[in-house]
C-alpha cells in the first residue's frame, strides 16, 4: 500500500468510509475518542440488558451490504438483520392507533377508517415519494456537490418535485386527515428535520422504507457496528479507541498529520472527519479552521434529543418494536423544539422496544426499552439538564405508563438518561445537536459542508454534517461520495 488515510470518528459514516478505502488498498486508520466504536450508535450493557444509544431504525440494507460486496464478502457472515413489522405503530392521545405496515390492503383499510377520500391521495403520495426517491436518493444521494454548477444541474429535476415546499406541505396536498398528515411527515424527525420546514425531497424516506423494509440487527445496532469493525480489521485496517484527536496539522496547505490528546501522532496522505463539523474545523492547524468554524456556527443546527433508557420486569408482547406516540400538538410542538427556548410539557415520543424482536436484548422475563423526545439544542434553551433531566425522565415515563405500558412504574428495575449536555460532552457535538446541520433546503447538497474541503484539498468530511445528511442510509451514502473523491485524488 502506497497511500494512507486517517478517518476521525468510528460512527457509521466513518466506518463505511474506512471500509471503502481499505477495500481499495488505502492503508486506513480510524481514530475514535470513545472507548467503543459506533459514535451515536454507542451502547451500554447493564445487568444483562443491552441498551443501544441509537440509531435503531435500519433502512435500505443494500447500502450496507455493498460495503462487504466490494471485496466479494457477505454481510450475513458478520451481521444478521431481522425484519420489523409493523414498521411503526403510531398512536394519538385520543386512542387512535395506526400500524404503518408494508401491506397495501392493510394500509388502505386503516386510511379509509380515518378518511375514505385519502385512500387515493395516499396512492398519489406514494407515487410522488417513489419519484423523489429515485432522483434525490438513487441518483444524488452518493454524488458530491462541490461547486454551484453541480447544484444547477440537479435543480430542474428537484424543482419538478417542488423541493422548495416542506414535507408537511407536500403531504397535505395529497391527504386531508390531520393524523395521516402527521403519519406521513414525521420521518424527517429521524434525520433531525422539522416536517414543517424540511424540503419535500425528504419524502423519499417513505418510499425507501416501503421498498427496502425496516430492519434490526440481531444483538442490537451495536452488533452492526461490531460487524463493520470486524470486516474493516479483516481487510487490514487499524482502529484506535479511547484517545480523541486534538489537532490536524496542515503543512503547505495540506492536512499531513493527526495528533491525539494522549500524545499519539501519525502522518497521512489524506484525512477525513466523521466528527462534528464545527469541532473538526476548530482543531485544524490552519487559518481555514477558525473562519470555517465561525461561518458554520451562524447556520441552523438540528435539535438535540432526550433519551430515557430503562429495564423492566416482565414482557409487553402487545407493544411493537417501534412506536411513535404523538402528543396533543404537532405544529406547535415542532415550533417549541426548533425555534423555542423552553422544554415542552407535552412531548411526542419514539419508543424503542428491542426485546419485541430480539429477546436476547434482556435477561429472560425482562424487557429493554428507550424513549426518545426531540428537545431544543443548547443554543436555544438555557436548561440546567443536571436539574431538569431526572424530572423530564419522570414525565416521559408517566406518559408511557398512561398510554402504552400499564403498570410500568412498579416494574422498572433500572433507568438512566442521555440528553443535550451528554451529546456535547460525550460526542463533542456543537450545541449538543443530535444530527448536525438542520436539513433545510438552504443547508442541503451544495449548501451543506462539502465532502471535500474547498481550500485544503486532502481534508474530507463524512457523516451527518456533510451531503446528503443524517440517518444510516444518508451517512453511508456520504461515505460513498467521499470515498470516490479520496480514491480519485490519491490515485493522482
Amino acid at each position: 500500500m502506497t497511500a494512507s488515510a486517517a478517518v476521525i470518528g468510528a460512527g457509521f459514516g466513518g466506518l463505511a468510509l474506512a471500509i471503502r478505502l481499505q477495500s481499495a488498498g488505502i492503508a486506513t486508520t480510524i481514530l475514535e475518542a470513545r472507548d467503543k466504536p459506533g459514535g451515536r450508535a454507542y451502547h451500554w450493557e447493564k445487568a444483562g440488558h443491552v441498551f443501544d444509544a441509537g440509531p435503531t431504525v435500519i433502512t435500505d440494507p443494500s447500502c450496507l451490504e455493498e460495503l462487504w460486496g466490494l471485496t466479494g464478502a457477505d454481510m450475513a457472515s458478520d451481521v444478521e438483520l431481522l425484519p420489523v413489522s409493523p414498521f411503526y405503530r403510531l398512536s394519538w392521545p385520543d386512542g387512535t392507533i395506526f400500524d404503518y405496515v408494508d401491506d397495501d390492503r392493510r394500509l388502505a383499510e386503516q386510511i379509509e377508517a380515518l378518511e375514505p377520500r385519502d385512500v387515493e391521495g395516499y396512492r398519489r403520495f406514494l407515487a410522488y415519494s417513489a419519484g423523489v426517491c429515485a432522483e434525490g436518493y438513487g441518483k444524488l444521494g452518493a454524488v458530491p456537490f462541490l461547486d454551484f454548477r453541480s447544484m444547477l444541474r440537479a435543480a430542474p429535476k428537484l424543482a419538478r418535485y417542488q423541493a422548495w415546499r416542506s414535507v408537511y406541505s407536500m403531504v397535505s396536498s395529497f391527504v386531508r386527515n390531520e393524523k395521516l398528515r402527521q403519519a406521513l411527515s414525521f420521518h424527517t424527525l429521524l434525520v433531525g428535520g422539522n416536517p414543517m420546514t424540511t424540503s419535500a425531497i425528504y419524502a423519499l424516506i417513505h418510499k425507501l422504507e416501503r421498498d427496502g423494509g425496516v430492519w434490526f440487527a440481531r444483538g442490537g445496532t451495536n452488533a452492526l457496528v461490531k460487524g463493520m469493525v470486524r470486516h474493516f480489521e479483516r481487510l487490514g485496517g487499524a482502529l484506535r479507541l479511547g484517545d480523541p484527536v486534538q489537532r490536524i496539522a496542515v503543512e503547505r496547505g495540506r492536512a499531513r498529520a493527526v495528533r491525539t490528546r494522549g500524545g499519539w501522532s501519525g502522518r497521512f496522505d489524506a484525512v477525513a472527519s466523521n466528527g462534528d463539523v464545527v469541532r473538526t474545523y476548530e482543531m485544524l492547524g490552519h487559518s481555514r479552521g477558525p473562519s470555517a468554524a465561525a461561518k458554520l456556527k451562524r447556520k441552523r443546527f438540528s435539535p438535540s434529543l432526550f433519551v430515557v433508557h430503562f429495564a423492566a420486569s416482565g414482557e409487553w408482547p402487545d407493544v411493537p418494536h417501534h412506536s411513535i406516540l404523538f402528543g396533543p400538538r404537532y405544529g406547535g410542538l415542532l415550533r417549541d423544539i426548533y425555534r423555542g427556548n423552553r422544554l415542552a410539557d407535552d412531548p411526542s415520543l419514539y419508543l424503542h422496544h428491542p426485546t419485541a424482536t430480539d429477546k436476547a436484548m434482556a435477561p429472560a422475563g425482562k424487557s429493554t426499552f428507550y424513549a426518545l423526545a426531540p428537545v431544543p439544542h443548547l443554543g436555544r434553551a438555557p436548561i440546567d439538564w443536571e436539574k431538569e433531566g431526572p424530572a423530564y425522565a419522570d414525565r416521559i415515563l408517566r406518559i408511557l405508563e398512561a398510554r402504552v405500558l400499564p403498570g410500568l412504574s412498579s416494574r422498572i428495575d433500572s433507568r438512566f438518561h442521555f440528553g443535550p449536555a451528554d451529546f456535547e460532552r460525550e460526542l463533542n457535538s456543537h450545541l449538543g445537536s443530535a444530527f448536525s446541520l438542520e436539513p433545510v433546503l438552504t443547508q442541503s447538497a451544495y449548501f451543506r459542508v462539502h465532502n471535500r474541503d474547498d481550500r485544503i484539498p486532502n481534508l474530507y468530511f463524512v457523516g451527518a454534517g456533510t451531503h446528503p445528511g443524517a440517518g444510516i442510509p444518508g451517512v453511508v451514502g456520504s461515505a460513498k461520495a467521499t470515498a470516490g473523491l479520496m480514491l480519485a485524488d490519491l490515485a493522482r
